[in-house]
């Protein structure tokens, strides 16, 4: 007697809303202004729906423990496969990197100190060994970690939605007005357009969620179902607190520890007592620094486990398929240990952390943003070329005739390639360029590395 499958449609729209969720993406979101809300709209059904749709049907289709890299290694070789596999692991200590120094600058926030650049490394260093060391140890050892973590999450980021909207509903006032209809859409220059991978980041983890497909009783309407409402929700989650810290300081000022600043504002214009507001800051930030924890840890055992996997396969070097007793792939975790160390220090003696700890946060973060993008260009094509190639029985079939399944394909894919293309260019001029000139060498080291790990994948096939 088959075993009843027990993961039910609740169970996936949780599971979505817990991947993807990410606090630290809330003042970037924030960044963008009024104009966010256009982008939600618009990212939910242009890329959102179809990119989750696509997962879900490959993920039931080829389980495996590859993901992505399986997906494009069927649809494109393993050199292909490897650059998806370099891209994927890459990006998770430039995301370590940006969160330490996220960190350094909540903690200068909320006790109101001036960190040293003594304080500023060895605090960073802290994080970053902190959640590397937690990254090799079992998934069930460390899953209290990442629930008490979305438990922070909810939490403060709903309380600051609803407390920004308490404080614009009892004094009409806000940082970032809206006064006609006009003032939700958004400019159409580079500038405006470079937020668009801002709002796809966010949406990034759903072919997490769809090797759950293989444990569901109904796949066919429940992922649909599941991706929809949990898409939904997550924007919701991330919307309110947005909206929260636009009533409490421009988009301009919304920088890292916006988060925690917009609380004091807010609770400062409804006249509480500013010792209590002291308290409640310290409190938020040190969730949202817990929280800052626990995001690494949930996703270093899916990126881990890529690395492992695509380093046996030949994709990535040998030292990343390394395991400990337990089966977990340390030598990927301690990799990205040394990786994000040798951001974090070049970064101190730049004195680039000194000067502005924001502009640090951003740096990184785009290089982490962009890297994570370019894993998922092939995703899209893959898709299209498993349909034709591959006739493996969908447990899970995207529907709809040729014309859908090319809008499907080919619009998220344009909306990804095209937000890959401003975050580097905000706009071409000088300027621009020279403020960028560290994420696009970032970008361009990263490339180069990814094509002599695919001519080595050429060489040895």
């Amino acid at each position: 007697m088959a075993k009843k499958k027990k993961f039910k449609l609740v169970d996936a729209i949780l599971a979505t809303v817990c991947i993807t969720l990410v606090a630290e993406s809330v003042a970037p979101t924030a960044a963008i202004g009024n104009s966010q809300y256009f982008w939600w709209i618009l990212l939910i059904a242009a890329f959102c729906v179809p990119y989750g749709l696509i997962t879900a049907e490959l993920g039931s289709t080829f389980d495996s423990e590859g993901g992505m890299y399986d997906w494009v290694k069927k649809a494109f070789g393993k050199k292909w496969a490897a650059r998806v596999a370099w891209n994927y692991w890459i990006n998770f200590p430039l995301w370590i990197a940006s969160l330490a120094v996220a960190v350094t600058d909540v903690v200068a926030g909320i006790f109101s100190i001036e960190l040293s650049i003594f304080w500023l490394l060895v605090l960073q260093l802290a994080y970053t060994w902190l959640v590397s060391f937690l990254g090799t140890q079992r998934i069930g050892e460390s899953k209290w970690i990442v629930n008490l973590g979305t438990f922070f999450k909810i939490a403060f980021m709903l309380g600051l939605g609803l407390l920004g909207i308490y404080v614009y509903a009892k004094t009409g006032q806000s940082a970032n007005p809206i006064e006609s209809v006009t003032d939700l859409l958004p400019s159409l220059d580079l500038a405006g357009l470079s937020f668009i991978s801002v709002i796809i980041f966010n949406f990034l983890g759903f072919e997490v969620v769809a090797t759950f497909t293989n444990d569901m009783e109904n796949p066919k309407k429940e992922i649909p179902k599941a991706l929809i409402i949990g898409g939904a929700l997550m924007a919701l989650f991330y919307i309110l607190p947005a909206t929260g810290i636009n009533i409490a300081m421009s988009a301009a000022d919304a920088e890292v520890a916006g988060l925690t600043d917009s609380f004091a504002i807010l609770l400062t214009n409804l006249g509480v007592n500013a010792n209590l507001i002291r308290v409640i800051v310290i409190v938020v930030g040190l969730m949202f620094i817990y929280t800052m924890v626990a995001n690494i840890v949930s996703w270093s055992f899916g990126v881990n486990s890529v690395a492992k996997y695509s380093a046996e396969d030949g994709g990535l070097p040998k030292i990343f398929a390394k395991t400990n007793k337990d089966g977990v792939p340390y030598m990927a975790s301690i990799l990205n240990g040394v990786v994000a160390t040798v951001i974090v220090v070049v970064g101190v003696i730049l004195g680039v952390v000194s000067e502005s700890a924001s502009n640090l946060f951003w740096t990184f973060f785009s290089l982490s943003l962009v890297t994570l993008l370019l894993s998922y260009v092939p995703l899209f094509l893959a898709f299209l070329r498993l349909r034709k190639i591959d006739k493996t029985e969908r447990v899970y079939k995207v529907p709809g005739n040729k014309v859908v399944i090319n809008l499907i394909t080919w619009v998220p894919f344009v909306l990804l390639v095209a937000s890959i293309i401003f975050t580097l260019f905000i706009d071409f001029t000088w300027e621009s360029f020279m403020y960028n000139l560290p994420l696009i060498i970032g970008v361009a080291v990263s490339l180069v590395v990814q094509e002599v790990l695919a001519a080595r994948v050429k060489k040895e096939g």
